[in-house]
């Protein structure tokens, strides 16, 4: 799998799970209007507040950043 397609099955993933920090944000990259930024700050302050709670998501977050880091 390439890694746009992986980050953006990711982004797809966070677009749906209704959490508006992340979702509206990974929504916006998905639809192209994205700012880069916004979204590695969305997913930062996710895992923060989520990343060790043991859902579906928590692995996605650091991967999610790993794949944005390698796109110019």
């Amino acid at each position: 799998m390439t890694s746009v397609r992986e980050l953006n099955d990711i982004l797809e993933r966070f677009a749906a799970s209704g959490w508006e920090l992340l979702a509206l944000p990974a929504q916006a990259w998905l639809d192209g209007g994205g700012d880069r930024a916004g979204l590695i700050d969305a997913i930062c302050r996710a895992e923060r507040l989520c990343g060790s709670c043991g859902c579906e998501l928590d692995p996605l977050y650091p991967r999610a950043l790993e794949l944005l880091s390698r796109q110019k």
